[in-house]
């Protein structure tokens, strides 16, 4: 945009924000009607669309563990660990260590283990609220990524790239499907209120894609979007003919500048956000839910009431159209470098409960056949220990690793009670129906009615995709 089309863009807007607050800017609207309808009535943004397959789940709760839960303390019990706790092992994978002057010798699980549920899953004692809910969840204990260092692994496992400037998958999830409601947002992120995660909102950024695709933030106390009210009061029947007089302007004025999706996007954008004035304060307004709600979430207590609030709103979310609500958590507080038998136990409790709860309420409220919900972070851990500068075991914790890592699902089209793959006997690296991060975005482009091959941008010569270039396999074990 030259300089010469910015200065008329700001008067003509501040001529009709003017014009437009009384019934002169009624009238106007309805001179101005039949040219300014030449330009289309369809609305601007993510339009639904119907998804190539017969989809079996509609909308995605993703539970972000960022930093890398530990697979040998959570959900891959290793007796081997036991027996020869203590014993040196770093020779054996020095290469794969990110950390080397740390490093320590094999070093067993704090925490014990028990098998729960029908389906008798094993489940450490660091999890005793989704202990009870295994009968619901697919387990992926064979999954793996290409990268031990945190930047990287998350772009692989948000964008399927390691590099920056890729769209992530629910920008290809808006892209593919749209949005069921157009008065919120396709794809929705719900972030940690003490602050953003490593990488920060390049996590839920919609690279090449139209910018209307990438995530858009919503807090969990307060205004959820920044200055999505005005300042000032008017009523409701001349803001509607404000908003319809400059969406019309708008339209022209996209039309005389074809191929700028910049242009589109902003626009797109500002209609959004005037639509979801009503709906975004109803669906972050919790006082509608009963008291038993929102303690069955942990919201009555200090330390899980943020998670548990923001578990809340995703179902919420998802039960007005939203296609896709990622949650994160800041601090990266799975990243256990060191006392991984408090800072893990720390973790777990912060968000069992708020997830154990999210699956129990869905399924009660007939949402959980509907809604895939996925849990996981970027990476898994070491069987070494990991010591502090002192070399005091007692402060252990563990290194990163990338040659196993754990995941589940449960909702949408899985088959719950399931557990998939196996690590080897220490479990350093995934050995059986291993899971690579392109399979694990293949299969939630499954259930949601995408087939991997068929989503693409054309870019540079390239179809361009979430899965990339190398073939993935959709993970049908764990479907119903």
């Amino acid at each position: 945009m030259n300089p010469t089309e910015a200065n008329n863009l700001i008067a003509r807007r501040s001529f009709f924000q003017h014009v437009g607050a009384g019934m002169h800017g009624a009238a106007l609207t309805w001179l101005l009607g039949r040219d300014l309808y030449a330009a289309g009535k369809t609305p601007l943004g993510a339009a639904p669309r119907k998804p190539a397959l017969e989809p079996r789940a509609k909308s995605v709760i993703h539970l972000f563990m960022n930093g890398g839960p530990s697979q040998m303390d959570l959900f891959d019990p290793k007796p081997m660990l036991d027996k020869h706790h203590g014993q040196e092992h770093f020779d054996e994978i020095a290469g794969e260590v990110e950390f080397p002057e740390s490093a320590g010798a094999l070093m067993r699980s704090p925490f014990k283990f028990a098998q729960h549920g029908g389906c008798g899953m094993w489940v450490s004692e660091a999890l005793p609220h989704l202990a009870r809910q295994v009968d619901k969840i697919a387990l992926i204990r064979s999954m793996h990524t290409t990268n031990l260092t945190h930047e990287p692994a998350l772009y692989k496992i948000q964008s399927g790239s390691e590099f920056i400037g890729h769209p992530s998958l629910g920008a290809w999830v808006s892209f593919g499907l749209g949005s069921e409601n157009q008065n919120l947002p396709a794809y929705v992120v719900l972030e940690d209120p003490l602050g953003l995660p490593v990488n920060g909102i390049d996590n839920w950024q919609s690279g090449f894609l139209p910018a209307v695709h990438q995530g858009t933030r919503f807090r969990a106390t307060g205004s959820p979007v920044l200055n999505l009210k005005p300042d000032y009061d008017q009523p409701d029947s001349v803001s509607q003919f404000e908003r319809d007089l400059i969406t019309r302007l708008d339209r022209v004025h996209a039309k005389r500048r074809a191929h700028r999706p910049q242009l589109d996007a902003r626009i797109s954008t500002y209609a959004l956000a005037a639509r979801m004035q009503m709906e975004a304060s109803d669906a972050l307004d919790l006082s509608q839910e009963t008291i038993a709600t929102q303690r069955m979430y942990g919201i009555d207590k200090k330390e899980t009431e943020s998670y548990g609030r923001r578990c809340l709103i995703a179902r919420r979310l998802v039960e007005r159209g939203v296609r896709l609500v990622q949650l994160f958590i800041n601090s990266q507080i799975w990243d256990n470098h060191s006392a991984i038998a408090t800072s893990l136990k720390g973790a777990c409790q912060r968000t069992d409960q708020p997830i154990a709860a999210l699956l129990q309420d869905l399924q009660q409220r007939g949402l959980l056949d509907e809604t895939l919900v996925v849990w996981g972070g970027e990476m898994g851990r070491l069987p070494i220990a990991q010591l502090p500068a002192d070399k005091d075991e007692r402060k252990a914790g563990r290194d990163h690793n990338k040659n196993a890592m754990v995941s589940w699902l449960a909702g949408g089209g899985i088959k719950g009670g399931t557990t998939l793959g196996q690590t080897d006997e220490l479990g350093f690296a995934a050995v059986e129906d291993r899971v690579s991060i392109p399979d694990w975005h293949a299969t939630l482009l499954h259930l949601l009615g995408l087939h991997h091959e068929e989503l693409f941008l054309e870019r540079n010569g390239l179809n361009e995709r979430l899965t990339g270039v190398v073939e993935p396999r959709i993970i049908r074990e764990i479907l119903a």
